[in-house]
């Protein structure tokens, strides 16, 4: 059982991720400073560095615990589906749209993940390759599981297609919201389905 000192501190350090992850979406890393972070998360300065050594570590826990509530959430609907006896395609399908609520309650954190997927030398890209690595890792298993079945065909390159479900999910969600609000989640959710089970194409 956890102390109520553990679950304060867990607490805190939630205040401060969110603190940071709006206003790193809003003025990006450089511009944003602890003071800003402590202040928007109601706490003093100290705190945070009594939560965190830098603002570099700071960030990159903040991808590392962001990311891992992704994964987390993919993971729960594969074993949900599984439990309703459903194929694994049927897995990745209820994966996708675990994908896109979990990017609708974090759009900041998304945005950030994604921008922060393309730069280099930054001092938190080893982390964040790990934690990218461990999402694409539960849709990669799903995917071994369909192919052994049979469901799926042995000829598909199982790390690249996560890869391409996982960013198909990413960019289409962040599109939805950026440019595409007034849909829903289920309007977008059906479009991606379409996508998975090769029904574009009209055959």
């Amino acid at each position: 059982m956890e102390s109520s000192g553990t679950t304060r501190r867990q607490a805190t350090r939630q205040r401060l991720y969110e603190a940071a992850v709006t206003l790193i979406a809003e003025k990006g890393f450089s511009a944003t400073t602890v003071d800003e972070i402590a202040e928007r998360a109601g706490v003093a300065k100290g705190t945070v560095y009594y939560n965190f050594k830098s603002k570099t570590e700071l960030f990159e826990e903040l991808l590392r615990h962001g990311v891992g509530l992704l994964t987390a959430s993919l993971r729960a609907a594969a074993e949900e589906s599984e439990e309703r006896g459903g194929t694994r395609v049927e897995a990745l399908d209820t994966m996708i749209r675990a994908g896109l609520a979990f990017i609708d309650r974090y759009p900041a954190f998304t945005q950030l993940y994604v921008a922060e997927l393309w730069r280099t030398n930054r001092a938190w890209q080893s982390t964040l390759l790990v934690v990218r690595q461990e999402a694409v890792a539960v849709v990669e298993g799903v995917l071994r599981d369909a192919v052994r079945s049979g469901e799926l065909s042995e000829e598909i390159d199982i790390p690249l297609t996560a890869a391409a479900l996982v960013g198909m999910v990413l960019v289409a969600a962040l599109d939805w919201q950026a440019f595409q609000p007034e849909r829903s989640i289920d309007e977008v959710h059906s479009a991606l389905s379409l996508l998975l089970h090769g029904r574009v194409s009209g055959h």
